[in-house]
């Protein structure tokens, strides 16, 4: 053999050895809901946060899995002594994925708009409390309250208080910029939308993951089959724990069943007939059996709530006791309230825990002697039509987002149509009381003042089922929060 041939020869292991060296780290996740908008500050799409937040867009704070609150684009910051004045210092450095500079001007711009009249940021009320926001230069902002908000700090790490810059903010319903460790690449409606790496971010030398690819997979079957295949690396949020053994029987995966900040709730449209009449309500809570619900909708993986409040939080009082199924109770409240034999629409989007609860709830209203029509309609119609119009009868849905009791006190114009002074003023109370304790009691009534009312037919708290390959780490197994951050997670 000659010399050169041996020369060759290591050239082309030192060539496949560097080629190895650089492979591509890639995270296939799979997903039950696609958006129909990539910007959080002004859809209310919860996938949006499970993909976006925190890695392509950036908060000032950011959120532990504790839920403890944590710096993010804001390094540091101090609050006066009265309780009402922010200071935030912002890291320095910091970049948009266009290259354009990140300052104080783009918070300003960024909270300007979510407090705008004509504001379509899907929690106006994060911004409600604040009186001013003032960037006295290009590192500080400063933010003064009306109002002590015992929520602020850990609201402003929530997508919707994403920073964005009055430079692209127009574009990011399709293509998202923000300063965070991962860029937006492609979006394949229907199918997939995939982030690549951010090398410029200030953290990115501790970010293994080069490549992150969401599927869109709301069938179950469909997303066991894709998960079996290995065509998934990752499932948070699994929509199908009748499949759980399977996966659980495979040593190529681990299987956690977590928490969420998630109350799945038979919401009932207050605003009109019959649901203003609070009887009526009654007679739904009394008609559904929470029990079955749970068993035939999520094979008994999912706690029972009785009140809108989860059951894994401090200031929990178990009120599932508050209204016991009985059937015949029900008929006799319904004729009393001059309902009976009425057909209830139920409109449920195309999530599994919705449309498996509908059925039974259906059944257990039937058996009261209400005819409930189910409509299975797709995610952007249900955002049309039950979210922004109210056009609906009833619903199913999980409010995946935490500390959000202040749903109650949003008025008639929010898509519950429920406007009670009382509630109104006891949130008022909750948000501005900064001792936990005094806080506690106050959330404590707030869930018996809610269950009284029956609002709605609270039924139980959505789990977090996450199906991840045994090489995968850093996933959270439970959710205090609707984002999931993807830079401390390694593939090994």
């Amino acid at each position: 053999m000659t010399t050169r041939s041996l020369s060759a020869i290591a050239a082309l292991g030192m060539a496949l050895f560097a080629a190895a060296a650089q492979a591509e780290t890639k995270l296939v996740i799979g997903l039950q809901q696609e958006p129909t908008s990539l910007d959080p500050t002004s859809d209310a799409t919860a996938s949006i946060d499970g993909m976006l937040t925190q890695n392509v867009y950036e908060s000032l704070t950011t959120v532990a899995p504790t839920g403890d609150v944590l710096p993010q684009l804001a390094e540091s910051w101090t609050v006066s002594d009265n309780g009402l004045t922010y200071t935030f210092k912002l890291a320095q450095g910091v970049k948009y994925h266009d290259g354009t500079d990140f300052d104080s001007a783009d918070v300003l711009f960024a909270f300007n708009r979510a407090m705008a009249e004509g504001s379509t940021n899907p929690s106006k009320g994060y911004f409600k409390p604040i009186a001013s926001v003032e960037a006295p230069d290009a590192q500080t902002v400063v933010i003064t309250l009306k109002k002590k908000d015992a929520f602020f700090l850990f609201n402003m790490a929530q997508g919707d208080a994403s920073i964005v810059a009055e430079e692209s903010v127009d574009g990011n319903a399709t293509t998202p910029i923000g300063t965070g460790p991962f860029k937006y690449d492609s979006w394949t409606r229907g199918d997939r939308l995939t982030l690549v790496k951010n090398p410029d971010w200030r953290g990115a030398s501790g970010v293994q993951l080069d490549k992150v690819e969401f599927r869109f997979i709301a069938d179950p079957a469909a997303a066991a089959a894709a998960i079996m295949s290995d065509e998934i690396d990752a499932y948070p949020g699994f929509g199908a724990p009748e499949m759980l053994p399977q996966f659980e029987a495979d040593p190529r995966f681990s299987v956690n069943v977590g928490s969420t900040e998630g109350e799945v709730i038979l919401a009932m449209n207050n605003s009109k007939p019959p649901f203003d009449n609070i009887e009526v309500r009654r007679a739904v809570s009394t008609a559904i059996d929470r029990e079955e619900i749970i068993e035939g909708a999520m094979y008994g993986v999912a706690v029972p709530i009785g009140s809108f409040y989860p059951p894994h939080g401090s200031a929990y009082v178990d009120l599932t006791g508050a209204y016991p199924h009985d059937a015949a109770k029900a008929k006799a409240m319904f004729e009393a309230a001059g309902v009976a034999g009425t057909t209830m629409t139920l409109r449920v989007p195309p999530f599994a825990y919705a449309t498996r609860s509908a059925e039974i709830i259906q059944a257990e209203l039937a058996e009261a002697g209400i005819d409930a029509k189910v409509e299975n309609v797709e995610w952007g119609f249900w955002l049309d039509e039950v979210y922004k119009k109210k056009n609906y009868d009833m619903t199913i849905i999980a409010h995946t987002s935490p500390n959000d009791m202040g749903n109650f006190a949003r008025g008639p114009d929010y898509f519950y149509g429920y406007n009670d002074p009382k509630m109104t003023a006891l949130w008022d109370s909750i948000s501005t009381e900064a001792d936990d304790a005094k806080r506690a009691e106050l959330l404590k009534e707030g869930q018996k003042y809610l269950s009284d009312q029956a609002v709605h037919g609270f039924l139980f708290q959505l789990p977090q089922i996450s199906i991840i390959k045994t090489n995968v780490k850093g996933f959270w197994q439970s959710s205090p929060v609707l984002f999931q951050p993807l830079a401390g997670i390694t593939v090994e």
